[in-house]
């Protein structure tokens, strides 16, 4: 699971059929601090996240396993909107 930040969207008219009604996300990877770290991704929303929240990613076969995904040519989904990240050190 990766901690992102949403920081576009991506529109794309023509796409695999299984893709349709699906909204995709531009990620960047943060650490828990808040601190972007490693490159952009496009991520499938399954939780109806938007631009600016910061939210759990799942890629690989996890990614496929998420709501409404199953056979689906995804390889990063959005599974969670995080409210609150608490460290303790």
């Amino acid at each position: 699971m990766l901690l992102a930040k949403i920081v576009g969207t991506v529109v794309a008219t023509r796409k695999d059929p299984r893709l349709v009604s699906t909204k995709l996300l531009v990620a960047r990877p943060i650490d828990p601090r808040g601190k972007a770290e490693g490159n952009y991704l496009v991520a499938v929303d399954t939780v109806d996240a938007g631009v600016g929240e910061t939210v759990l990613i799942v890629s690989g076969s996890s990614a496929r396993m998420a709501s409404g995904m199953k056979d689906c040519p995804v390889d990063a989904a959005v599974v969670g909107i995080i409210d609150e990240i608490d460290i303790n050190e």
